[in-house]
């Protein structure tokens, strides 16, 4: 079968990208992307062993790391000779209130350790238009997260963590934007894309009227990272279907526009 990524122009050969959390879900989706567009990837996660995954996860490079333990950090860092893409897509959520500081550490505080050992390494990336890092943030970082808290505060967090790090990191010739990503088919969210009345509420509001897929994340950090996004720095695209575009009345406006 002939992949998907062959059909579009970006050509990442001799670069080398790593994807955090790239084991599932849009993690594994962007990693794919990235080594269909000839790059050599390498992946981050949390078990001892790559083979402990149900995928097959051979194609990429498989290192060991968790966002709370520092030491995990400067191996990655000693780890990798060159580095071209860094895609920091690991995090996670939890619902109680001792899950907000957990929350923060996997989504933002991680993130910006890893983001700040490895910068040094992106500063001699060669890759046309500059490296990039790519964060992958939500749409919990544009409105309340009822049930999340700590999951959008640090996503909110890690969209002005973009900002900043690109207006540090422009001089090195480095690149940094964030992706807003909507709801999207993965493990994380399988419990909802069954249950019909929360598919319901979502697509009400979504103009494109669907779940999104990895695929769909992975054309966009692709972008971000390709010459084509050489003049975009500190940028946040949304990668939501038009969610957050428009208001809760969008479900009754789009009905009587149709009839």
């Amino acid at each position: 079968m002939q992949s998907p990524w062959s059909r579009v122009q970006f050509d990442f050969s001799g670069l080398t990208v790593l994807v955090t959390g790239g084991t599932a879900g849009i993690g594994a989706g962007i990693a794919a992307a990235f080594h269909d567009a000839g790059a050599t990837v390498a992946i981050t996660g949390t078990r001892d062993s790559p083979d402990s995954y149900p995928d097959d996860l051979t194609r990429f490079r498989y290192l060991q790391y968790r966002a709370d333990r520092r030491d995990d950090i400067d191996k990655i860092g000693n780890q990798l000779d060159s580095l071209d893409v860094l895609v920091n897509n690991a995090g996670g959520t939890g619902k109680q209130p001792e899950d907000f500081a957990a929350s923060m550490q996997n989504n933002l505080i991680g993130t910006y350790y890893l983001s700040d050992r490895l910068h040094t390494l992106l500063a001699q990336s060669k890759l046309e238009g500059g490296a990039s890092i790519v964060n992958i943030s939500s749409f919990y970082a544009v409105f309340a997260s009822v049930y999340y808290p700590g999951y959008g505060a640090a996503k909110a967090g890690l969209v002005h963590l973009t900002k900043t790090h690109a207006a540090n990191w422009a001089p090195l010739g480095i690149r940094v934007n964030s992706l807003v990503v909507g709801s999207v088919e993965s493990r994380m969210t399988a419990e909802y894309v069954t249950e019909e009345e929360v598919t319901a509420k979502l697509m009400e509001r979504t103009p494109i009227a669907r779940w999104g897929t990895p695929k769909d994340v992975a054309g966009a950090a692709l972008f971000l990272s390709s010459p084509a996004a050489a003049y975009i720095t500190g940028d946040s695209l949304a990668v939501d279907g038009g969610y957050c575009a428009i208001d809760r009345a969008w479900g009754s406006m789009a009905d009587l526009s149709r009839e």
